[in-house]
């Protein structure tokens, strides 16, 4: 079990965990997780963290077929400019590896925010907490759990 799934289980939200060997070779950890799952990857969500230029660490949840509009990210939570988070800032704030960084159960509470194009889909897949983990939800579950916006902030 990880944070995420045992928040999931202790707040009994309906999700499915699925499990897949991970290759450490891939070069996309949420390509291959649809890919190995079956998926349609326009489904499959990747966990990004950013920082804002005030330091303010934020998430953002994407479509694993497209990238992170920074700006759109920026205006979305209200502020001048974010970049990418450093990576052990964002392993250290979270609580778990790049690649497994779930949106769910962190150690700090975090500002989330959805990319919109989760909305349509009646589940969406997200990491669970662990390469070659993930678990499928709805985007209204995982919003109602991380005190997520769902905002235009990916890019195809």
């Amino acid at each position: 079990m990880t944070p995420a799934l045992d928040l999931l289980k202790k707040v009994r939200a309906e999700h499915r965990i699925h499990s897949y060997e991970h290759d450490p070779k891939a070069a996309s950890y949420g390509l291959e997780a649809a890919e190995k799952l079956g998926l349609d990857p326009a489904q499959v969500f990747k966990t990004l963290l950013a920082s804002s230029e005030k330091g303010e660490l934020l998430v953002a949840v994407v479509p694993v077929v497209g990238s992170l509009d920074l700006k759109a990210l920026a205006h979305a939570a209200g502020v001048k400019k974010v970049e990418m988070a450093d990576p052990a800032a964002a392993q250290r704030s979270t609580g778990y590896l790049l690649g497994g960084i779930s949106p769910l159960g962190q150690k700090k509470r975090l500002r989330t925010f959805i990319d919109v194009t989760a909305q349509p889909f009646a589940t969406i897949f997200v990491s669970a907490g662990r390469r070659g983990l993930e678990v499928e939800l709805s985007a209204a579950v995982l919003a109602e759990h991380t005190q997520a916006q769902f905002a235009e902030i990916g890019r195809v």
